[in-house]
């Protein structure tokens, strides 16, 4: 047992005082209430981020051509049904199928020697009634002679005038049946009417054609020129013609260009002209039928293929153009993103013209001297600050020249 020692020594033996440890407690605690009131009395401030930074640039203001777009089919300029107009069996066929012919090239021979038999015929005929007819005259002209001397009588004068006029008549007649069977056997040679491309043929040599109906041989399209048809709609037709003051007719005779796009070719690289409409719309479908030509001197466009085409209607001498990219759309519409004098972020409700290259045309809600937003666009929030870093749009390729004969102006969507 542990002896503390005498009451009143003030000694102890064995462990320290309970005095001395919470003497000893007491400042470890006031030490770390001093450490955490140090740490505490420290105060950092808090920095926002900076405002995003967007690439903003202006307008470019350029001429920029209007163009309707459209869709149609090419079709032949003149299409030909080659057939027998007379009977007889097929000798020849001068052309292999699909070759390119010349206008007047010999396609097709029937047989031509009862033709040429018919034709003498018809001549020998004429030979005989001119006879017939130099010996009435002959014989008026006595008896007319004799009537004067009291040699003979009134009646035989009459006859032979008859007989004079009778012949001159058959003469006629046989003129006729001459031309006839020259033109019969012309027929024997059937020929291209134009320059063009020839079907296949339909019928093989030995075959008797022409007999009791125009047997058909073969067909020819021409194609150099070539038609484009396609159709317009009411309200375009009506914003043209309420713009120019004009009628359609008067439009067509200013030979509108026309360019021309296949389904395998970028953009439009076939130029012709506008030159046909229909006189009046097709009720059913509200829409009018135009025709355009194009030049097609090496063949390579056929009738029946798909065509997109293009018809300049504007020419803007000022045009706001942005890039597209920097259009955005929402339920509202196409919009713009622009920034202020204060650097905020407005969004400007657009309406939108044409696409040219890389740019669009914006026709309402902008200003040629604002900024618009054309990079980082997502971080752009209307009514919020963002650090502009201006940059320049480059200039799209000019456009074509104006159509001839005057202007058309057609407003943007």
């Amino acid at each position: 047992m542990t002896n503390f020692g005498a009451a009143g020594t003030g000694k102890m033996t064995g462990r320290p005082a309970p005095t001395l440890l919470r003497r000893a407690l007491a400042a470890m605690l006031s030490l770390a209430i001093l450490a955490v009131s140090a740490g505490c009395g420290e105060k950092t401030a808090f920095t926002p981020p900076p405002p995003p930074k967007v690439t903003v640039s202006q307008p470019v203001t350029q001429p920029v051509t209007d163009y309707l777009e459209f869709t149609g089919n090419t079709q032949a300029i003149n299409t030909v049904q080659l057939k027998a107009r007379v009977e007889g069996y097929l000798e020849k066929v001068f052309f292999k199928d699909g070759d390119m012919v010349k206008k007047g090239q010999l396609l097709f021979l029937i047989q031509p020697n009862t033709y040429e038999a018919k034709l003498k015929q018809a001549e020998a005929e004429i030979l005989s009634q001119k006879a017939k007819l130099f010996h009435a005259k002959t014989e008026y002209a006595r008896y007319t002679k004799l009537v004067a001397q009291k040699a003979a009588a009134q009646t035989d004068v009459d006859n032979w005038l008859y007989q004079r006029d009778a012949a001159q008549a058959a003469v006629m007649s046989a003129e006729a049946q001459r031309d006839l069977a020259r033109l019969n056997l012309s027929y024997t040679k059937v020929t291209s009417p134009f320059d063009g491309r020839i079907d296949r043929r339909l019928k093989d040599p030995g075959n008797l054609v022409g007999a009791g109906e125009a047997t058909l041989l073969a067909n020819v399209d021409q194609i150099d020129p070539l038609y484009v048809y396609f159709t317009m709609n009411e309200r375009d037709l009506l914003d043209v013609t309420q713009e120019t003051k004009e009628s359609v007719g008067a439009i067509i005779r200013k030979d509108i260009p026309l360019y021309l796009g296949l389904a395998n070719e970028k953009d439009y690289p076939h130029k012709g002209y506008l030159d046909f409409a229909s006189i009046s719309l097709n009720p059913t479908t509200g829409t009018l039928t135009l025709r355009g030509v194009f030049p097609n001197p090496k063949g390579m466009m056929l009738p029946g293929l798909f065509a997109r085409l293009r018809v300049p209607v504007t020419q803007k001498p000022s045009a706001l153009l942005v890039p597209t990219v920097a259009i955005g759309f929402d339920q509202l519409g196409p919009y713009l993103l622009t920034v202020d004098d204060k650097n905020v972020v407005q969004r400007r409700g657009v309406k939108l013209g044409p696409e040219v290259k890389d740019l669009t045309v914006i026709t309402e809600g902008l200003k040629d001297k604002e900024w618009v937003i054309t990079n980082g666009l997502l971080m752009a929030i209307p009514g919020k600050q963002v650090t502009p870093v201006k940059a320049s749009v480059p200039n799209s390729e000019p456009p074509p020249p104006p159509a001839p004969g005057g202007q058309l102006k057609k407003a943007a969507p």
